[in-house]
């Protein structure tokens, strides 16, 4: 491999990683404020463990996102300079942005709501959870006007003088309709990763408690955890929607302003009137000769696309392939075909995890029941890592769709504003990136190690002292499944 290929190994690798953390940290923060809101309206000492809870679950979660995003900023000027030189300029304000109001703002006031429970009026300190649910969320969203501009270049010009871009209007730039896009359908899987994390671990609880022979965990069980799940799906089910509403509004837009990208998300390789929706595909992707559609679906990709179910006409991959070679020159200008495809797929299909995990806990806790059956008890568990999943697929669909391009040309924009990838590397040698790329795989590996270790001793602790909790772990059902590394 060449440099090029090592530094986009290692920012993919660091960026997934890190990008795990991300979505539970701001989905997460508004319900635990939630949780802390209706302890101080109602006075109920449930809602205050569960509030400890899962704000130590939070905070383990934030210091790892916290520690690895920070290595992101510095690959920019380390493994991508030439690109940060061209686009710098405009790149760098959201950053800014992020860092001096969002990142300082969440950060300052976690501390006062880690230390302040016994030293602050209560009111302020609830205060102080709800600005740091806002802080998670604006830096969101200058993370996302960031990558919006790569995706679709706005608020600047090219200065021919220093072969650089400038930005010209912050508020354009802020105000990217990508970007208002695309930051509701992130917090929207934020919530349903959140949503679903919480009502995982609430129904393993209920599960756990409910077959245990102690009346104090059997009405723990329904008047503890029964909420904190019933809470949790509702959040899962608005979620849900809000990414399907949301979803269709980012991809309309993406088959205006990168058409490539779409048409690689279906294997679609040449210009076709109503095209299908493709299901399951066979064959080489990147050989578009060889692609087989084998399961197809009528009208749906036409209303993806347009809003409307026939008479739209979608330019395929061959053929636009063919356009950008008369506007930017010679090249490939595909992305690769397999990953897109299936990244796409993997985003939507993942995603039902969340969804069967809503379905049957609304089922299993309707009319006040609390259910104690095995099988929900697993499913809570797998069910977590499916909305983390699916957040990481949809974000390597979002980064390899736009290859080769670090900057996608806006098809109504600055002409000059473009950058590809191969432009955008830094001149180092491969051995050198390779040996980073070595560093920062085994120490994020420690590190999962370690996030995973952490995650799992508190949930199975609960809510409750160290010695209740141990109390409590010790006399589990047998066939109750137990946390494990299936977890």
């Amino acid at each position: 491999m060449d440099t090029l290929d090592v530094s986009r190994w290692q920012f993919g690798i660091t960026t997934v990683y890190h990008f795990l953390f991300v979505p539970l940290t701001i989905g997460l923060a508004p319900l635990i404020a939630t949780m802390q809101t209706a302890w101080v309206v109602t006075g109920n000492e449930r809602w205050y463990r569960l509030t400890k809870f899962f704000g130590k679950l939070f905070l383990i979660n934030f210091a790892l996102g916290v520690a690895t995003g920070i290595v992101q900023e510095f690959q920019f000027g380390m493994n991508w300079s030439e690109y940060s030189r061209f686009i710098g300029d405009v790149f760098g304000a959201p950053l800014a942005l992020e860092a001096l109001i969002a990142f300082f703002m969440e950060s300052t006031f976690i501390g006062l709501w880690i230390f302040g429970w016994t030293r602050l009026p209560k009111l302020v300190h609830l205060a102080t959870i709800w600005i740091v649910a806002i802080g998670v969320n604006a830096s969101a969203y200058f993370i996302v006007a960031a990558n919006s501009f790569m995706q679709h270049p706005v608020g600047a010009r090219y200065n021919p003088e220093t072969g650089r871009a400038e930005l010209e209007s912050i508020s354009a730039l802020l105000t990217n309709n990508t970007t208002l896009a695309a930051f509701p359908h992130v917090v929207a899987g934020a919530f349903l990763t959140a949503g679903t994390f919480v009502a995982g671990i609430a129904g393993w609880w209920m599960v756990r408690n409910a077959r245990s022979g102690d009346p104090v965990k059997r009405e723990e069980a329904r008047t503890m955890w029964r909420p904190a799940g019933r809470f949790a799906l509702v959040v899962v089910a608005l979620s849900g929607a809000a990414l399907i509403f949301t979803g269709d509004i980012q991809g309309k837009l993406m088959f205006e302003q990168q058409p490539m990208k779409m048409a690689s998300a279906e294997s679609l390789c040449h210009t076709a009137t109503d095209p299908d929706f493709s299901v399951l595909t066979v064959g080489t992707h990147n050989n578009c000769d060889g692609v087989i559609h084998v399961l197809e679906v009528p009208y749906v990709l036409p209303y993806l696309a347009k809003g409307e179910f026939s008479g739209v006409t979608l330019d395929g991959v061959v053929d636009l392939q063919k356009t950008y070679n008369v506007a930017y020159g010679p090249g490939d200008y595909r992305p690769n075909l397999f990953v897109t495809y299936w990244s796409f797929r993997a985003m939507i299909g993942l995603a039902g995890g969340s969804v069967l995990l809503l379905l049957a806990g609304f089922w299993v806790t309707r009319g006040g029941r609390v259910p104690d059956q095995r099988w929900f008890s697993w499913l809570s568990l797998l069910a977590i890592p499916t909305p983390f999943l699916a957040n990481s697929a949809g974000w390597v669909f979002t980064e390899m769709g736009r290859q080769p391009w670090a900057v996608v040309p806006n098809p109504t924009g600055d002409p000059n504003i473009r950058m590809t990838v191969q432009q955008a590397v830094s001149e180092h040698s491969a051995g050198t990136v390779m040996f980073s790329l070595a560093v920062f795989t085994l120490l994020y590996g420690a590190l999962a190690v370690v996030w995973f270790y952490l995650m799992r001793r508190y949930v199975v602790v609960g809510p409750d002292t160290a010695a209740h909790a141990e109390s409590s772990d010790s006399s589990d059902s047998s066939d109750t499944p137990q946390l494990s590394f299936a977890y």
